[in-house]
């Protein structure tokens, strides 16, 4: 890879929520003058999702960050090692190591940790309860758009939950890591957890699971530090 600043960036939503979410960060990082690309992903399977996300990588024309939030990590582990990464952001996100999945690194709570409110599984895919969503999910944004998210979700398939990470890219590229230390979805010591076992460069901010949402000048800050700029 070139020591040259890296000027692409390719971003990957997470569990029920889909690419939209990313507006704010995507207009942010354009406006600064860098190619951003935005995976949209059916969160149907891990291998489904990765398979989306290195074609995205297939269409960049240089060394690139690669971005994920939430499930979205796990992603960006799986597809990760595509030649075309040069760097890993962690936006409140799963890291899983080889083997792992999301199913096995919430296996095991914090004590104490609020559950996400899960309804059972229908035909194969999880929904989060929409009367509870806004608080779990996205309680540092206005009522109406933590509604819109819950009225939006994108239903997530068990076999994404379910998928095994096979190579972890963490293992093999530079990684930042975002904590949202007012996650009520993935508690901020498994966060911390995962991303000194990756060896990222850690950044907290005091905001929700919907960071990317709320908070998108953190991430653009923490995109530009791993783009070198």
């Amino acid at each position: 890879m070139s020591d040259a600043p890296i000027r692409n960036v390719v971003l990957v939503h997470g569990a029920w929520a889909d690419g939209s979410g990313w507006r704010a960060v995507h207009d942010r990082l354009v406006d600064e003058g860098y190619a951003v690309s935005i995976v949209q992903h059916p969160t149907t399977s891990l291998t489904d999702d990765a398979l989306v996300t290195r074609r995205v990588l297939d269409q960049q024309d240089g060394p690139t960050v690669l971005v994920g939030h939430s499930y979205g990590g796990a992603v960006i582990s799986e597809a990760g090692t595509h030649e075309k990464v040069a760097a890993l952001v962690f936006v409140a996100a799963f890291a899983p190591d080889k083997g792992e999945s999301v199913n096995t690194l919430i296996a095991d709570p914090p004590p104490g940790s609020p559950a996400p409110p899960i309804l059972p599984p229908v035909d194969g895919f999880l929904l989060l309860d929409r009367e509870r969503f806004p608080a779990a999910f996205a309680a540092d944004l206005p009522a109406a758009d933590a509604r819109f998210l819950a009225d939006s979700q994108l239903p997530w398939g068990l076999e994404a939950v379910g998928g095994a990470i096979t190579d972890p890219a963490w293992r093999a590229r530079p990684s930042w890591y975002l904590v949202a230390a007012q996650d009520r979805m993935i508690p901020p010591v498994a966060q911390r957890s995962m991303a000194e076992r990756a060896g990222a460069s850690v950044t907290e901010v005091d905001a929700s699971h919907a960071v990317y949402v709320s908070r998108p000048e953190a991430v653009v800050a923490l995109v530009k530090a791993a783009a070198g700029t």
